[in-house]
């Protein structure tokens, strides 16, 4: 069905662009629906600034602690000065600390163990635009759209929510349509979608 789309203008060229450009947004095509499923069995949370991590080395309790990543990812503890943590998983940052604590002790065990979760920058959920409460969230394994839409409040009344979109920077700025509305408002739970790392959630304000 071909949707005609007009503005009412008068007076200045200035006038006239803007409402030129106000058309062009309006009569925009829409982007595909977003996929229900995106989540990656492989994926591996990784640490970022802002995450506690509790360091247990084995039979070295002087040596064991509680310690946040630094705002530049790195991390310091017991005989280590520096060491960086973002980007890691537990397990890799691990291993970096026992090669560190082996040039003051024989065969370091060590485990680590991600107690408070921010992520780095570029795995986390960005919700902007006509939310409760935009903000950003750390991503979850299988975290969906009505999951994202709990932890902001919902949408606003002037909110657009199936002109909504998500941003996937993980393919490349890819932008999927969502339902927004039909979801939080009318319970369709046919319109909730997986999130993936990284993804930003973009929610446009209503035109009327």
């Amino acid at each position: 069905m071909l949707k005609i789309c007009s503005v009412a203008f008068s007076g200045s060229k200035w006038l006239l662009a803007i409402a030129a450009s106000l058309t062009l947004a309006a009569c925009a095509t829409s982007h595909p629906p977003a996929p229900s499923a995106a989540a990656s069995d492989a994926y591996s949370y990784i640490i970022g600034p802002g995450d506690n991590l509790n360091i247990v080395v084995w039979r070295n309790p002087e040596l064991s602690m509680t310690v946040p990543v630094r705002p530049d990812g790195k991390i310091s503890s017991p005989l280590i000065d520096d060491l960086n943590a973002m980007g890691k998983d537990s397990t890799a940052l691990a291993r970096d600390i026992e090669k560190e604590l082996g040039k003051f002790i024989r065969d370091p065990v060590v485990t680590v163990i991600v107690t408070g979760f921010v992520g780095p920058y570029s795995e986390q959920i960005r919700v902007i635009g006509e939310a409760a409460k935009p903000q950003i969230l750390a991503y979850k394994q299988k975290m969906t759209m009505l999951d994202v839409m709990i932890a902001v409040g919902g949408i606003t009344d002037f909110a657009d929510g199936n002109r909504a979109t998500i941003l996937r920077t993980s393919e490349k700025n890819a932008q999927y349509s969502v339902r927004l509305k039909d979801l939080v408002k009318h319970g369709d739970v046919s319109a909730n979608v997986e999130m993936k790392p990284g993804d930003v959630l973009i929610i446009p304000q209503s035109w009327f």
